[in-house]
C-alpha cells in the first residue's frame, strides 16, 4: 500500500471517501489481562495470528468520527466521549476488554496531532475521518473470547459527502433484515455491516441510494436507512426517529434530537415509524457521521414510491438542521456544553 502524498500535494477539493495511508496511527495491545499504554506507529499493517477470533467469529468492533478545522485554524473533535462510551458498550456485547475513555480520547488526539497537516483546510468541506478499531487476536480455534486484543486508530482526509451540495436521493425497502431481534443491532460491530452488503448492492443496481431496513420481527416499522438512522419531520413540527433495541444509537441522531428541540423549536419524538404511514412526514432523511444528514426524496415500498418534500430540493427544516449541526462541528455555531473537544497542537 503506497503512502499518502504529502499534505501540500493534495487537492482538497477532489477528496472522496477513500482510504489513505497517512504517516501515523495509534496501536495498543491487550495481553495478560491488561492494556499497554499504546503508541504511535508508522506501520499500517496489522500483524495477527491466523487463529484470531476477529477472522473466525466476528469478535471485532469499531467507531467512526471526524476532526474539523475551524476558521481560526484550530482542530476540534465532535462529542468523542460518546464514541468512547458506545465502543465500551460494543465491547461488552462481544466480551472484549473495553478501553478506558481516557485512553480512547488520548489515542484519538495523538493521531490527529501527528497527522495535523492532513486535516483539510476550513471552507473545503473536508474533514479528517478517524477509525478506532478493536479486534480479537492470538492463537484461538474454539468459540470463545480471545485472550489478546489489538486496538488501533487510523485516519484519512475525506471530502464533503455531497460534491454538489446536500441533495435528496431515493431509498427502497428490502426483503433482508439488517439485524436480528435481541441481536447486535445496537452495537457497532462488523457483522452488522457484512450482512448489509448484498441488499445494499441490490438497491444500488435498482437505482436507489440505499435500503430502508424494516423491523425484523414484523417488517412493518422503519428501523434504519442504510448504515444511518432515519428521521422524519411532520406538519406539526415534530422531529421523529425510530426507537428499537436493534437500532444503532447514532451520536448524530441524539445530537439532532437535541438541536431540533433547543435550536429549532421542534418536538423530538423517538417511537414507532410505520412504513405504511409515511404520509405523516413532510420531510425525511438519514443521519450519520459520514453525511451528517442525507435528505430522502422518496421511499419505495410495495412498488410505490412515496415522495416527501421533493426528489430534487432539500426541505427547509432539514436544511436548517444540517446548517446548525455542521456549524457546530466547524466552530461557526455555539455548541452545547461539552460537545466540542479541542486538539492541542503545541
Amino acid at each position: 500500500m503506497a503512502k499518502a502524498p504529502k499534505a501540500s500535494e493534495i487537492d482538497w477539493s477532489a477528496l472522496g471517501f477513500d482510504y489513505l495511508d497517512l504517516p501515523y496511527r495509534y496501536i495498543a495491545h491487550y495481553k495478560d489481562g491488561q492494556w499497554d499504554q499504546g503508541e504511535l506507529t508508522e506501520d499500517s499493517t496489522l500483524h495477527i495470528s491466523e487463529g484470531s477470533t476477529a477472522l473466525h467469529y466476528g469478535q471485532a468492533d469499531f467507531e467512526g468520527l471526524k476532526a474539523y478545522r475551524t476558521k481560526d485554524g484550530e482542530i476540534q473533535l465532535f462529542r468523542p466521549d460518546q464514541n468512547a462510551k458506545r465502543m465500551q458498550r460494543s465491547c461488552a456485547r462481544l466480551l472484549m476488554p473495553a478501553l478506558s475513555e481516557a485512553q480512547f480520547l488520548s489515542a484519538l488526539k495523538s493521531v490527529v496531532k501527528a497527522n495535523a497537516d492532513y486535516v483539510p483546510p476550513y471552507g473545503t468541506g473536508g474533514t479528517l475521518y478517524l477509525r478506532p478499531l478493536m479486534i480479537g487476536v492470538g492463537g484461538n480455534i474454539g468459540v470463545h473470547p480471545a485472550q489478546e486484543y489489538i486496538f488501533t486508530v487510523f485516519a484519512m482526509p475525506v471530502g464533503a459527502y455531497y460534491k454538489g451540495g446536500v441533495t435528496p436521493t431515493n431509498f427502497t425497502t428490502s426483503y433482508y433484515d439488517r439485524a436480528a431481534p435481541h441481536g447486535t443491532g445496537q452495537n457497532k460491530v462488523g457483522g452488522n455491516y457484512g450482512g448489509s452488503l448484498l441488499p445494499g448492492d441490490e438497491a444500488h443496481k435498482a437505482g436507489f441510494s440505499d435500503v430502508i431496513y424494516l423491523d425484523p420481527a414484523t417488517h412493518t416499522k422503519i428501523e434504519e436507512a442504510g448504515s444511518a438512522n432515519f428521521f422524519g419531520i411532520t406538519k406539526d413540527n415534530e422531529f421523529v426517529t425510530p426507537k428499537s433495541d436493534s437500532i444503532l444509537p447514532s451520536i448524530t441522531k441524539f445530537s439532532l434530537l437535541y438541536l431540533a428541540e433547543h435550536n429549532l423549536g421542534l418536538k423530538p419524538i423517538e417511537g414507532d415509524v410505520y412504513i405504511d404511514k409515511l404520509d405523516r412526514f413532510t420531510e425525511a432523511g438519514a443521519m450519520g457521521t459520514a453525511a451528517v444528514i442525507a435528505p430522502i426524496g422518496g421511499i419505495e415500498y410495495q412498488d410505490h414510491l412515496h415522495v416527501f418534500y421533493s426528489e430534487t430540493e432539500v426541505g427547509p427544516v432539514t436544511q436548517k438542521l444540517y446548517n446548525t449541526l455542521t456549524g457546530i462541528q466547524f466552530g461557526d455555531v455555539k455548541a452545547p456544553e461539552g460537545w466540542i473537544q479541542k486538539v492541542d497542537l503545541d
